[in-house]
């Protein structure tokens, strides 16, 4: 028996041999295709999970995105009605006096320019915050990942964050204070010269609000276009020129003004992009179109005057007398700068645009290709 096992292989040594190596090989193989899809799906996990926990990061970023402009609306509406008080100009129409008829022509102004300023600034200040802290927020996210890592430092560490989002003081100062100027003077050039008593449609509220916008949004000619050089045209209202927060110091810049001031000058460049422009232009059409729906109540006729010789009045054929109109429009800050969620705050806050645009941002600056730039 064995001899015949034996003569079997010797007879057949060759295949038996090429057999073995066979089953070896494939055996061997197995085992490295094994080894390869578990270090695939162990590496696809690890992808997953850092992608979880950025979409997480970013889910809450943008929770603190809207929690941050509900708690500036407040500071933002007592800038603009301390520089606009129409208040003192009311008491003042109280005690009849004989200039009664001056301080109508200034209440006029002033109340048309702060609920105008309030949408501009307003809409600004959704979308500048959005910019600034979804970088901000992409480079902690980076820092994060690098924690324990040799050699590394970080893009952003906390001083430097605060020093950062510092300069949206600017809007609330100098910025806001170049927006009334200029929006007064476009509100005294299109309705300075209309009647109080002239009687005014909603529809012509809208042209004369188009009109304002077209002059302050796109300025010729005038001084406001040298001010902002060859620059977004609303640029200038949100953030500080150049360097001009930081070399307005006395010595020489630290490590950290460095770092800030790349970092503010990576926010400008997103400032002047096109898609910035488009979506605060987007944020601007839905605050003057919700500021008119907002207007439109009060041109509704009243239940008495729905019908008028046989006919339906409808709202487009309403009109109120520009005097009565004034405290209308005078009221609406209330509601374009409220800390508690109005219609007008959550248009703005849940518009796809804005919400795109902070998702583009956050993606930008939180990438690992953006790590890689920064230590080049």
């Amino acid at each position: 028996m064995l001899h015949s096992v034996w003569a079997f292989v010797k007879r057949h040594r060759i295949k038996i041999l090429y057999t073995g190596a066979l089953v070896g090989g494939v055996y061997l193989l197995g085992k490295y295709a094994q080894k390869k899809i578990r270090d695939l799906q162990e590496r696809e996990a690890a992808e997953y999970i850092a992608q979880a926990r950025r979409q997480y990061h970013f889910e809450s970023n943008q929770r603190t995105c809207n929690m941050t402009v509900l708690s500036m609306l407040p500071n933002l509406r007592e800038a603009i009605m301390q520089q606009l008080n129409s208040e003192s100009l009311t008491s003042l129409l109280k005690n009849r006096p004989a200039n009664k008829l001056e301080i109508w022509e200034d209440l006029r102004i002033i109340s048309f320019s702060r609920s105008i300023v309030a949408v501009y600034s307003t809409c600004m200040l959704v979308v500048l915050l959005r910019v600034q802290l979804n970088i901000i927020g992409g480079y902690i996210y980076l820092d994060n990942a690098a924690v324990g890592k040799n050699g590394t430092t970080p893009l952003a560490p906390p001083d430097v964050q605060q020093q950062y989002l510092s300069s949206i003081e600017h809007l609330l100062g100098d910025g806001l204070n170049e927006l009334i100027t200029v929006v007064k003077k476009a509100v005294q050039n299109v309705i300075g010269s209309l009647s109080l008593k002239q009687s005014v449609s909603l529809q012509e509220l809208e042209k004369y609000l188009g009109e304002i916008r077209e002059q302050v949004e796109h300025p010729c000619n005038s001084s406001e276009s040298v001010i902002i050089a060859n620059k977004s045209p609303l640029c200038w209202y949100l953030i500080p020129d150049e360097e001009a927060t930081l070399t307005s110091q006395a010595s020489g810049l630290t490590e950290k003004d460095l770092t800030t001031l790349r970092i503010l000058n990576e926010t400008r460049d997103m400032l002047e992009s096109t898609d910035f422009s488009t979506v605060l232009n987007s944020c601007l059409n839905r605050g003057f179109s919700r500021l008119l729906d907002n207007m439109a109540e009060f041109f509704k006729p009243t239940e008495e005057a729905v019908t008028q010789n046989g006919k339906i009045n409808s709202l487009s054929n309403a009109k109120l007398p520009l005097a009565k109109i004034i405290p209308i429009i005078n009221g609406q800050i209330h509601s374009t700068c409220s800390e508690t969620p109005s219609h007008f705050v959550q248009d703005l806050l849940l518009m796809d645009q804005v919400k795109d645009f902070a998702a583009n941002i956050y993606e930008a600056f939180s990438s690992p290709q953006q790590l890689a730039m920064q230590l080049q």
